[in-house]
C-alpha cells in the first residue's frame, strides 16, 4: 500500500540538443556511459552527439539530485558511411571506452569517443550479411550478442572473436525461397536481453509460414545452445526485458504484458492498455526489479506507464504523457532505481526522480492507485488485505498525485492530462455500506492547469500545490507555488459520495527560485504551510503568496519524507506547539533543527488524545526494529538516555529492560505505512511481499487504556484490556486502589455485562502493575508518597483486593437488577476475596436452599439461580475440600453433605463421619467440626461449654494447644480446676525449658516443690533459696544447699554470685575472696579483706591486682602493636584493590555484552582472585563445577573468624577485626575497679602506666577504625590524606570527654600539652 510519487523532474534549455538538421534530422539510437554519467545519441543523418550530466547534489550519499549544474553539448562530424546507409544500432562498451555501432549495410564500427584525443577516430572492426538490427551486451560487457537483418544471431566478443552464429528459426524449403533479396532495407528490431548474471539471454523470433506468429526463446551464454522455447503467440511483439534478478522475463503480446520463466512456460500477464489503436514499447526493468515501464502510443500521444508488482496485482503507479510527434523514449538509470530519463526524436532530454510515499493518511484511510482508479480501504474499520479494497474512485485518466484533507473527508487527484478532479466522501460511520462500489469523479471545471506536484490542502476548500512552467525565454522552466480555491454548485448529500460540481479558481500564484521538496500544512494556521525547499529550508506559507524563511525549523538536508505534528503547549522549549519531521535518503530523521535519528527507514505520528495533538512517534530504523517514543522525550532532549540513539543491542539477562524499549519486526525491510489513531493504537506495516501485518505496540496499548480511564470511559478500557490481554489491575491500579473505590458504582454501571465483571474480579491481585508488571512502559507517579499507607489504615487496614470486590459487590447490589447472573457474579467476588468469604457465600446458597425448600412462588425463586447452581459456581472457582470445610463451619450437615455431592467426593468417605456427627450433641458435634477445622479457640468454647463431664477432654485439648491456656483460665471458673489448668501450664514451660515462667506459675497454683525445682534449673539462686524458705526447710538443708548452689554457680562460670551464697549463706570468708578474685571483683574482694582483717586473704588480693595489672599492660602493648599491622595491611589491600579495578575498568563492558553462559564463567574464574593475586590463575572444568565451589564455601564459613592473606574478603576481615578489638563494657568495669585497688594497695606506678597503655589502645583502635571506613569510601587512597597519626590529634580532645573512657581516673590523666599518644610501631 504505497504510492509512487514523482518527487522532482528537471527539463532544462541545456538538455536540448542542438540538431544540425532540426528539420529532417531526428535522434534514433542512444548509449549511456554510467562512469562518467554521459549521453551518447546517433541520429538519422549518422552524427553522433555528446552530452555530459553532472547532477548536483546536497551530498555524495544523497540522491535528491534537483538540478543539472553543467552540460556540455558536442556535434560530432558526420560518420563516414557509404551512401544509403545509416545507424540501426548503438551500444557503449565501456572497456574500449568507445561506442559500437551497427549500420544498416552490415557495418560493425567502433567509434572512439575519448575527449582527451585530438579527434575522433572510427574503425571498422566487422562486417555482418543483411545488416545490423540490434546489438545486446552481456551485463559483465565480454560478449556482444548481434541479431542480423537475415535473421542470423551471432555471439562474439569484445575482441571480434567469433564465438557462434546461429539462425533464429528453422528455415524451411518454403521459408528459403522466400529469403529477403541482398538489396532489402535492414531497420532497428528488437535486441537479446541477457539475464542479470550474463549465463542466458533471450530472444523473439517469428515462426516459419507465418508472419503473425512468434515464440520465445532461451539460449545458454558458454554454448549457444537453444536452452527453451515457448510457445508460439500470435500478434507477439519483438521487445523482450529480462528482470535483472532473473525471476522474470517480461514480452508483449496483443496489448498485454506476457511474463515467462526461464523454462520458455507462461507464468503470468496484465493488460497494459486499453486502447484499441495502442502499441507497446520499449519494456524496460529498473535495477531492482520492482518497477517495469514501458512506452505505450496511442494515435493522439505517447506515454510512458510505470508498473509495481504486489501481493500478485500489477499496480498502474505512474503515466507520464507526451505529445505524438515527440516520439519519446526512455531508460532507467543503471545505479539509481527511481530515476528515469526520457528524450524525444528532437533531442529534448527530461530526468524524473520518484519517492515511493505511503498510501495512508493521517485519518488511516488507504488511498493507493491504479492507473485510472483508487483503491480506498480504511484501516481503522477492518484491515483489508491488498489488493483487495472497500470500494474504488474511477477518473477519467491515470493519476499521477492525490491529497486528502481528513477533516472533511475531501480527495483532490491530479492527473496525468493535468485536469484536476476533486470528490468528498461520506463519513467513516457509513462507508460499510459503500463496499464494492464504484464511484466515477467528474473533472473540476477550471482555466487551464498544468500538472500539480505535492499538492497539499491548507483548508477544506484550499488546495496549494507546485507547478512547472515554461518561462519567458520558453528555453527553461521555473517553479511556482499556486494556490486554487474550490466551491463546489452541488449540495453534499449525507452517506454519499460527492464527484462532480466542483470549480477551481486560481487564487495566487508565487514563483521561487529553487525545487521543492515537499509541502505540508501548518495545523495551527488556516491557508498556511510549510514548503521545503532544496538543500533542507523550510519556509511558512501564508494566505496572499506571502512566503518567509523559518531558521527555527531548518533541516541539515533535504528530506522527501515531511511531516508536521500539532504538540502540547511546552512554554519556552519550543517557539510554536508544533514539530516538523522530515527523513532523508540517508535514513536521518530529522525534526526541527536536529537529527533524532541517523538509521531511520520509516516513521508515522500518533495521537492518543481529544485534541488530535501528537503523543507518539512511531519509528522502525534499518535494523528492523520498531520504536515508540514520547513527544515529550523529544522535546526535553531525553531520546538519548531513553533510547540509546535508536542503536540495536545485545539483550541479556543484566539489561533486558532494554529489550522493552523496542519491538523487533519479524520481516526484513518491512516499513511503517500507518497508524490507527486512539484507542486502536495499532501500527501498520507491509512487508517487502505486500503483506499487510498490524501491530499493537504495549506502551501505545498502556498509554491509550490509561488515557481512557482518566476520561472514566470504563467499558472501553475494560475491552482494550481483553482485546490486548493486558492486566485487568491496570482498571485499579492506574491512579491508586483508593481512587477506584469511589468510582465503583460507575464502572459497574458503564461496563453492564457481568461476565466480563466475573472476568475482572478473577483477575485481581494484591499489586500495583504500574508500578511491576508495566513500569518499563508507562510512567507512574503518585502525588503523595505516603498516601497508600494512609488510606489502608483508614480503611481498617483492609487489602486491594478485600476492598475492591467490597465496593463491587456494594455496586452491583444497587446498581443492577436482581437476576441469576447477578448472584453469581456476587458468590465470584466472595469467593475471590483474600482470603475467600466462603462461609458468607454458602450463607447465600443456605437461603437460597430455604427459599427453594419453602416452595415460595415462581417470581422470586426467577430472580436467584438454583442452589445446585450456585454450588456448582462456588466449588468451580475454590477448592472443593475448603467449600466443604466452610460448610462444616458453618454446623449444617446438610449443606456440607451437598457439597460433598457436588464435589464429587467419596460417599464412602464424608458419609460416615456426616453420620457419625448427626448422632452426637450440638456443643459436642461442634467441638469435633471445630477440631477438624483447627479452629481450636471455638473448640475450647464448646467443650468447656459442654460441661464437666468432658474436663479431661478439655485438659487435653489445652496441652496440644498451649496458646489456649490463658483462654481457659478466663472460661474456667471453678478454683479447683483452674489450679489443675495453671500446674498443665506450668508443666509445658518446663517441658519447653521456660524455667522461670514455669516457676511463678507453679507458685500460682501453690506447687512450691515444683516452683524451687524450677528456679534450680534455671540457675536462680536467690529463687530458689526464697522458695526453700517458703517451704521451711531446715537449717542444715539450707546450708547444704547453698554449698551445692556455689558449686554449681562456679562451674558455670559465675562466681561473683557464687562469693555473696559463700558470704551470706555458708559464712565461708576465704572461699568467698578467692572466687571475688577468680571474677575480678578487686575492690569488693579488697573491702571484704579489710572489714575481716584476714592479712592472707589481703595478701592474696594485693598479689592478684598487682599480677592481672602487669598482665593487661602486656595485652593493650601486644594489641596497640596488632593494630598497627592490620591497619597498614588494609591500606596496602585496598590500594592494590583501587589499581586491579582501574585496570579491569576497560575490560568490564565487552565482558557484560557476554551471553550469560559467557559471564557466569567469567565471573567464576574472578570471583577466586584477590586484588593482590600475582600468579594466573588457570581455570579447569573441573575447578568450576558446583561440587568443588560449595566445599570452599563450606572451608570459608569454618573458618570466618581467621584472616587468610590473598582471600577475596580479606579486606572487610581486617575491618572486623579492628572493631571487634574494641574494649567492652565488662573490660572497662574491671579497668575502673583495678585502677581503684592498686591505687588502694599503694601501687600507684602500675596503676599510671595500665591506664595510659590503656589508654593508648583504646584510641587507636577507635583512630584506625575511623581511618578504615574512611578509606573504603573513597576511590584514592592516599597516603597523606590516610595518616594515623592525624586522626589520634583529631579525635583525642573530643573522645577522652566522652562515656567511652568514663573508666579513667583524672589523677593519672596525662596533660594534652606534648603527651600525645604512641602510634603503633607497625603502622608507623
Amino acid at each position: 500500500m504505497k504510492n509512487l510519487k514523482l518527487s522532482w523532474e528537471l527539463s532544462p534549455s541545456n538538455l536540448l540538443l542542438q540538431l544540425q538538421s532540426p528539420q529532417t534530422e531526428v535522434i534514433c539510437c542512444a548509449a549511456f556511459d554510467m562512469e562518467q554519467n554521459r549521453f551518447f545519441f546517433a541520429s538519422s543523418a549518422n552524427r553522433i552527439y555528446t552530452i555530459l550530466l553532472l547532477l548536483a547534489s546536497e551530498s555524495s550519499q544523497s540522491q535528491n539530485h534537483h538540478q543539472v549544474s553543467t552540460t556540455t553539448t558536442v556535434a560530432e562530424e558526420a560518420l563516414d558511411l557509404d551512401a544509403g546507409d545509416s545507424i540501426t544500432s548503438m551500444e557503449y562498451l565501456m572497456e574500449k571506452e568507445s561506442l559500437f555501432i551497427g549500420t544498416s549495410s552490415g557495418d560493425l564500427l567502433l567509434y572512439n569517443v575519448d575527449t582527451s584525443a585530438a579527434a575522433s577516430s572510427m574503425e571498422v572492426v566487422g562486417r555482418v550479411e543483411g545488416g545490423v538490427k540490434s546489438i545486446s551486451p552481456s551485463p559483465d560487457g565480454d560478449l556482444l550478442c548481434i541479431i542480423t537483418g537475415i535473421g542470423q544471431m551471432l555471439v562474439m566478443t569484445h575482441d571480434w572473436d567469433l564465438l557462434y552464429e546461429t539462425p533464429l528459426q528453422d528455415h524451411t524449403a518454403d521459408t528459403l525461397s522466400g529469403d529477403q533479396g541482398p538489396h532489402s532495407e535492414c531497420t532497428p528490431g528488437g535486441p537479446a536481453s541477457w539475464r542479470g548474471d550474463g549465463k542466458y539471454f533471450a530472444i523473439i523470433s517469428s515462426m516459419p509460414n507465418s508472419l503473425n506468429k512468434k515464440q520465445l526463446k532461451i539460449w545458454e551464454r558458454d554454448t549457444g545452445n537453444l536452452h527453451s522455447v515457448s510457445e508460439p503467440k500470435a500478434f507477439m511483439g519483438e521487445i523482450v526485458e529480462w528482470m535483472p534478478s532473473g525471476a522474470k522475463i517480461a514480452a508483449v503480446c496483443d496489448k498485454k504484458i506476457i511474463f515467462f520463466e526461464k523454462n520458455g512456460l507462461e507464468r503470468s500477464s496484465f493488460t497494459a492498455t486499453e486502447g484499441i489503436d495502442a502499441t507497446i514499447e520499449n519494456l524496460k526493468w529498473n535495477c531492482n526489479s520492482d518497477l517495469l515501464a514501458a512506452i505505450v502510443r496511442t494515435k493522439t500521444y505517447d506515454s510512458i506507464k510505470i508498473w509495481f508488482f504486489s501481493n500478485n496485482h500489477w499496480y498502474l503507479k505512474q503515466e507520464i504523457r507526451h505529445l505524438k510527434h515527440d516520439g519519446v523514449r526512455f531508460m532507467w538509470d543503471p545505479i539509481k532505481p527511481l530515476d528515469l530519463i526520457s528524450w524525444t526524436l528532437e533531442g529534448q532530454m527530461k530526468v524524473y526522480h520518484f519517492i515511493w510515499i505511503s498510501s495512508v493518511t493521517d485519518s488511516s484511510v488507504a488511498l493507493v492507485v491504479d492507473g485510472s482508479k483508487i483503491l480506498v480501504t480504511p484501516l481503522s474499520l477492518s484491515l483489508i488485505p491488498p489488493p483487495m479494497y472497500l470500494f474504488q474512485l474511477q477518473f477519467s485518466c491515470s493519476v499521477r498525485e492525490t491529497a486528502f484533507c481528513s477533516s472533511k473527508n475531501i480527495l483532490a487527484a491530479s492527473l496525468t492530462d493535468g485536469s484536476l478532479s476533486v470528490v468528498e466522501l461520506p463519513g467513516l460511520d457509513t462507508w460499510q455500506d459503500l463496499e464494492g462500489q464504484v464511484f466515477c469523479v467528474e473533472l473540476c471545471i477550471t482555466e487551464d492547469l498544468a500538472s500539480f506536484r505535492h499538492l497539499t490542502w491548507v483548508d477544506s476548500h484550499v488546495l496549494l500545490g507546485v507547478i512547472l512552467e515554461p518561462s519567458d525565454n520558453k528555453m527553461s522552466s521555473r517553479y511556482y507555488i499556486q494556490e486554487l480555491e474550490l466551491v463546489c454548485s452541488e449540495d453534499h448529500i449525507p452517506g454519499s459520495v460527492t464527484g462532480s460540481g466542483f470549480d477551481a479558481n486560481v487564487v495566487s500564484k508565487l514563483s521561487i527560485e529553487s525545487s521543492v521538496t515537499a509541502i505540508v500544512s501548518n495545523p495551527i494556521k488556516k491557508r498556511s504551510a510549510f514548503v521545503q525547499l532544496n538543500g533542507g529550508n523550510i519556509f511558512e506559507y501564508e494566505a496572499g503568496s506571502f512566503l518567509y524563511e523559518r531558521h527555527d525549523l531548518r533541516f541539515s538536508s533535504s528530506c522527501p519524507w515531511m511531516s508536521v505534528g500539532l504538540v502540547e503547549d511546552f512554554g519556552s522549549l519550543i517557539s510554536d506547539p508544533i514539530l516538523v519531521f522530515g527523513l532523508d535518503n540517508s535514513g536521518k530523521l530529522h525534526v526541527n533543527q536536529n537529527v533524532l535519528c541517523n538509521n531511520c527507514s520509516s516513521f508515522a505520528l500518533y495521537s492518543n488524545s481529544t485534541n488530535q495533538t501528537i503523543t507518539h512517534l512511531i519509528l522502525a530504523t534499518k535494523q528492523d526494529l520498531l520504536y515508540v517514543v514520547e513527544i515529550r522525550d523529544i522535546v526535553l532532549g531525553q531520546t538519548e538516555v531513553e533510547y540509546g540513539n535508536f542503536v540495536p543491542v545485545i539483550i541479556t539477562r543484566k539489561n533486558a529492560e532494554e529489550g522493552k524499549k523496542f519491538i523487533q519486526i519479524w520481516e526484513k525491510g518491512s516499513k511503517i505505512l500507518g497508524v490507527v489513531h486512539g484507542d486502536e493504537s495499532a501500527v501498520i506495516i507491509q512487508t517487502i511481499r505486500g503483506n499487510l501485518e498490524s501491530i499493537y505496540p504495549r506502551k501505545l496499548v498502556l498509554e491509550s487504556i490509561v488515557n481512557a480511564l482518566v476520561q472514566e470511559r470504563f467499558r472501553d478500557s475494560l475491552l482494550m484490556v481483553r482485546r490486548h490481554r493486558i492486566d485487568f489491575n491496570i482498571i485499579v491500579d492506574h491512579k491508586g486502589w483508593q481512587d477506584f473505590l469511589t468510582l465503583a458504582s460507575e464502572f459497574v454501571k458503564q461496563v453492564d455485562s457481568l461476565s466480563y465483571i466475573s472476568e475482572f474480579v478473577c483477575s485481581l491481585k494484591n499489586e500495583n502493575v504500574m508500578e511491576t508488571l508495566y513500569r518499563s512502559y508507562i510512567s507512574y507517579t503518585r502525588e503523595e508518597k505516603g498516601k497508600e499507607l494512609k488510606d489502608s489504615i483508614a480503611l481498617g487496614g483492609q487489602s486491594k483486593v478485600n476492598s475492591v470486590l467490597l465496593a463491587v459487590r456494594k455496586a452491583l447490589e444497587d446498581q443492577i437488577m436482581e437476576s441469576p447472573a447477578r448472584e453469581l457474579c456476587i458468590l465470584t467476588t466472595l469467593a475471590r476475596s483474600d482470603p475467600p468469604y466462603l462461609e458468607e457465600a454458602l450463607e447465600r446458597v443456605k437461603v437460597i436452599r430455604e427459599m427453594e425448600l419453602s416452595e415460595r412462588n415462581d417470581t422470586e425463586r426467577k430472580r436467584v439461580p438454583s442452589s445446585e447452581e450456585s454450588l456448582k459456581h462456588l466449588l468451580w472457582l475454590s477448592e472443593s475440600e475448603a467449600v466443604f470445610e466452610a460448610a462444616l463451619g458453618l454446623y449444617d450437615l446438610n449443606l456440607a453433605a451437598i457439597v460433598a455431592l457436588n464435589s464429587q467426593q467419596d460417599p464412602k468417605e464424608f458419609l460416615p463421619f456426616l453420620q457419625e456427627l448427626e448422632v452426637l450433641p450440638i456443643l459436642i458435634m461442634r467441638y469435633k467440626i471445630d477440631l477438624k477445622l483447627r479452629r481450636f479457640e471455638k473448640a475450647l468454647q464448646h467443650i468447656v461449654a459442654a460441661g464437666d463431664n468432658y474436663f479431661e477432654d478439655c485438659i487435653s485439648l489445652i496441652k496440644n494447644n498451649p496458646q489456649l491456656f490463658s483462654i481457659a483460665l478466663q472460661l474456667i471458673t471453678d478454683p479447683t480446676k483452674k489450679k489443675q489448668v495453671l500446674e498443665a501450664w506450668g508443666d509445658q514451660l518446663s517441658n519447653t525449658k521456660c524455667f522461670e515462667d514455669a516457676a511463678t506459675t507453679y507458685l500460682c497454683c501453690n506447687n512450691l516443690e515444683k516452683a524451687l525445682k524450677s528456679y534450680r534449673s534455671s540457675n536462680n539462686w536467690g529463687g530458689v533459696l526464697s522458695v526453700a524458705g517458703l517451704m521451711k526447710l531446715q537449717k542444715e538443708e539450707i546450708m547444704q544447699m547453698a554449698h551445692e548452689l556455689c558449686e554449681e554457680l562456679q562451674t558455670i562460670g559465675k562466681p561473683s554470685e557464687a562469693a555473696k551464697i559463700a558470704f551470706d549463706y555458708c559464712n565461708d570468708i576465704k572461699n568467698g575472696i578467692n572466687l571475688l578474685i577468680s571474677a575480678r571483683e578487686w575492690e569488693e574482694a579488697l573491702r571484704i579483706g579489710l572489714m575481716h582483717g584476714i592479712e592472707d586473704l589481703l595478701s592474696d588480693v594485693k598479689i592478684g591486682a598487682v599480677e592481672c595489672g602487669t598482665s593487661l599492660i602486656v595485652e593493650y602493648e601486644e594489641g596497640l602493636e596488632k593494630i598497627g599491622k592490620y591497619l597498614a595491611r588494609y591500606l596496602a589491600v585496598r590500594q592494590r584493590r583501587l589499581l586491579l579495578a582501574a585496570k579491569l575498568q576497560a575490560d568490564e563492558r565487552s565482558i557484560n555484552e557476554l551471553d550469560d553462559d559467557a559471564v557466569s564463567e567469567a565471573s567464576s574464574s574472578f570471583s577466586g582472585m584477590s586484588a593482590y593475586t600475582t600468579g594466573t590463575r588457570k581455570g579447569s572444568a573441573a575447578s568450576m563445577s558446583s561440587s568443588g565451589t560449595s566445599k570452599r564455601g563450606i572451608r570459608r564459613q569454618k573458618k570466618k573468624g581467621k584472616i587468610r592473606a590473598g582471600s577475596p574478603d580479606e579486606e572487610m576481615a581486617l575491618v572486623e577485626h579492628m572493631k571487634g578489638m574494641c574494649l567492652t563494657a565488662g573490660a572497662k568495669r574491671e579497668l575502673k575497679s583495678l585502677l581503684g585497688c592498686l591505687v588502694m594497695i599503694g601501687k600507684e606506678d602500675i596503676a599510671r602506666k595500665l591506664q595510659r597503655v590503656g589508654e593508648n589502645f583504646q584510641l587507636s583502635q577507635i583512630s584506625a577504625v575511623k581511618l578504615a571506613e574512611d578509606a573504603m569510601s573513597c576511590d584514592i587512597v592516599d597516603e597523606h590524606t590516610f595518616v594515623l597519626e592525624d586522626y589520634l590529634k583529631k579525635l583525642r580532645k573530643e573522645l577522652l570527654q566522652s562515656e567511652e573512657f568514663s573508666w579513667q581516673s583524672k589523677v593519672f590523666v596525662a596533660p594534652s600539652l606534648g603527651d600525645e599518644p604512641a602510634v603503633p610501631a607497625a603502622y608507623a
